[in-house]
This record gives structure tokens, sequence and C-alpha cells, in this order.
């Protein structure tokens, strides 16, 4: 049996942007028959996301791996339960960055069923803060491309940002930790305009805003959601729960074809995606069917 599988062709360098010649697709021979105890699977979709990098240098180079299955829902649920410390009815605000994200579109909704009082989203469209405003139920969106996030952030946050579901590090995340109260919280889940530099994985804070974070005693840690694997079966409830009660809205960009993983990947290292990246690979079976 012939099968087609992508591989790395070359990785970007020590401080590069991957591109779609990074990968390449080519052919293997499977065995017709398998042996007892094997499982043949077959792939119908696959998901394209930032930690799909591993920021860490091999040899000088950044390295990369594919085939990582994405957990968004999840991820955004346990890091908001077990390091966001929200309370109901305490009037918290919650900022996310990179809101139109599988993580941040579904991070920004749970704050809202969890307590958060006011939800901000910071993303780079206009066309996705309005998604983040008129569909998934955020109170208002930044657009960092266009917009003085400093000077909106104390428009949107008058009272100060409580929470703070970070996804994208550098400038952005240093903006708003500097309008963060006393004894808040960072729910640390990714850094993506970091991951393609030669830094340390959480990256550090410049000398300024580490001082910001000390003085106020902002709660800042690494969050991994394998740690919480016990708590898998109870998440996976409480999302379908919420999903099937309609609070709880789900977007994707579909790619089609296994030869533009590539290409996928760094769309979605980009930001040319809505939700969760998910590649096509059989048109044969829609999710819609599964």
């Amino acid at each position: 049996m012939i099968v087609q599988r992508v591989v790395l062709n070359s990785r970007p360098g020590k401080n590069g942007n991957p591109v779609a010649e990074n990968f390449r697709v080519e052919e293997i021979s499977l065995p017709d028959h398998i042996n007892e105890g094997q499982v043949q699977a077959r792939t119908l979709y696959l998901s394209v996301d930032p930690y799909m990098v591993d920021p860490q240098l091999v040899n000088g180079h950044l390295s990369y791996f594919l085939g990582a299955i994405g957990m968004p829902g999840l991820t955004s649920l346990f890091g908001i339960q077990e390091k966001g410390h929200i309370t109901p009815g305490s009037n918290q605000t919650m900022v996310v960055s990179g809101a139109a994200g599988a993580c941040g579109s579904l991070a920004g909704q749970i704050g809202h069923l969890m307590g958060c009082s006011r939800v901000v989203g910071i993303c780079g469209t206009q066309e996705k803060c309005l998604l983040l405003t008129s569909e998934l139920g955020f109170d208002a969106a930044i657009n960092y491309k266009k917009d003085n996030v400093a000077e909106q952030l104390r428009k949107l946050c008058p009272s100060g940002v409580d929470v703070y579901f970070d996804n994208v590090g550098g400038d952005i995340s240093n903006t708003v930790i500097s309008q963060m109260n006393k004894n808040s919280h960072i729910i640390l889940c990714g850094q993506i305009s970091q991951y393609n530099k030669d830094v340390p994985y959480p990256p550090p804070l410049p000398p300024a805003v580490e001082a910001i974070q000390k003085e106020r005693n902002i709660a800042r840690e690494r969050f991994m959601v394998l740690n919480y694997k016990d708590k898998f079966e109870s998440g996976i409830l409480q999302l379908s729960q919420w999903f099937k009660e309609g609070k709880l809205k789900i977007k994707e960009t579909m790619t089609n074809g296994l030869e533009n993983m590539g290409a996928a990947f760094v769309s979605m290292m980009t930001g040319g995606n809505i939700g969760k990246q998910i590649v096509c690979i059989s048109e044969e079976t829609s999710l819609q069917s599964l």
C-alpha cells in the first residue's frame, strides 16, 4: 500500500519564520496486511496548531514536529479553572490575546461562563473583532494592527485587568501586564510571537514589566494541559454540555489536501485562521457526518 506523509524538508533557522517550503510530501510503502495486535488507521483530518513548534534549538535551528492533536477546549477550560482564579459575581475583567484563534476564541467564552463580568479580546483584523463581539459573546475587541492597544485597554478595562489569557507574548502581553491589577493572574497558554526566536520558554519579561509583575504580585506560570489528564473526562463532558446548550461556539478554518499542510501551518502561525485550523485529508467524509 502506497500512502503519503508530510515531513520536515528544512528548518527555518535560529530566528527564521517558517515557510511552506520547509515541508514536503513524500510517498512511503505500508504492508498490505497488519499483524495481530496492530491497528490500521485512516487519517481524515489533521489539526494544525502553534504548539507544533517545539521552542527548542536543535543544532542551532528551531525544532518543528508534525502530528500533534489539538485540545484547545481543554486547554482553555483547565487554564481558566486552575490559573485564572475567577470568582463568579466579582466583576472581574478578562483580556484574551490571540482571541480569534482556537484557544482564544474558546477561552473568552469560557471566561464569561465561569463568572467574568467583562471579556475583551485582542486580534489582528476588523473581521475577527466583529466575530468576537457579534458571535462569540466578547464585550469588546481590539485590533492591535490598527488601534493603540494601551489606550484601548484603559478605555475598555477602566478597572484594570484581573485575568489575562496570554496566547501571544511580546509587546502585546507587555502592554496588558502593565495594566493588570494587584494579585491578578496570567494564564500562560502560548507565546506565538516568540516561537521563531532564540529565547527560552516561557520568554523572560523586560525588566520594567517584570518589576510591575513582582510589585503587583501577578501570577505568571507556564500552563501545560497534559498535567491535567485526570480531568480530561470531566472537562470534555462540561465542554460538550455547553456546546449542546448553545453556550459555546466553535469556529474552524478548513484547508483541503495533505499537500497543503505546510501552507496551512504557515498561515496559522501568521494569523490567517479563525478558530481551529484543520487540514482535510479525505473528502469522502465530512465533520458533519462523524
